[in-house]
């Protein structure tokens, strides 16, 4: 591998999911403020390039190609971020009970020549949940950094009853995608 490959993302499962394409990476945090205002697949694209780009100008170095990822949950047209407590989080996954919904993550890259910004969107279909496996899922802290109030990888997959498209657009980073675009500008071969 020819250049610096950073991941712009304090997500354990962003790094997870980028280690099985390639072990060749750094991690490197952004604390670019993100937007919250858009069609679900523009604003997790301007959100994934905001934290692309702020890592590289951080970086200061030129060989650097950096990836940003941002991940949000569309229910019925509206965006399901991470819950600010328990109580958004109950209320987040009362609403998805029994429904399909939607996840979409934004993929961008940047290095001194390229910005560019991708998509991912996968159906997610939920199983009808009782009061009482809400409640015991949120008692135990999960829901609260996850967006949609659920982590289909953690203890909350079980209410998953199916799903249609990429698994890794739905944990934070879809795995196609990314190995396609670090495959299309050499970073991996």
């Amino acid at each position: 591998m020819g250049s610096r490959l950073v991941l712009a993302s304090a997500s354990p499962r962003r790094r997870e999911l980028l280690s099985l394409i390639t072990e060749d990476f750094e991690v490197v945090t952004s604390s670019a403020e993100e937007e919250n205002t858009g069609s679900p697949d523009k604003l997790v694209m301007k959100n994934s390039l905001l934290k692309a780009r702020d890592v590289y100008d951080a970086l200061n170095d030129p060989g650097a190609f950096v990836i940003g990822s941002d991940t949000v949950v569309v229910l019925e047209g509206k965006i399901l971020g991470k819950p600010h407590d328990e109580e958004e989080a109950v209320r987040m996954l009362r609403m998805l009970s029994g429904k399909r919904h939607f996840v979409y993550t934004g993929v961008s890259v940047v290095n001194a020549e390229i910005q560019e910004s991708y998509y991912e969107e996968t159906d997610v279909y939920f199983d009808v949940l009782s009061d009482s496996e809400i409640e015991a899922y949120v008692k135990t802290g999960d829901p609260l950094d996850k967006a949609g109030a659920y982590g289909i990888q953690t203890l909350s997959g079980k209410f998953v009853k199916k799903i249609d498209g990429d698994w890794g657009c739905v944990v934070g980073l879809p795995l196609n995608l990314t190995y396609r675009i670090l495959k299309k500008h050499g970073i991996i071969s």
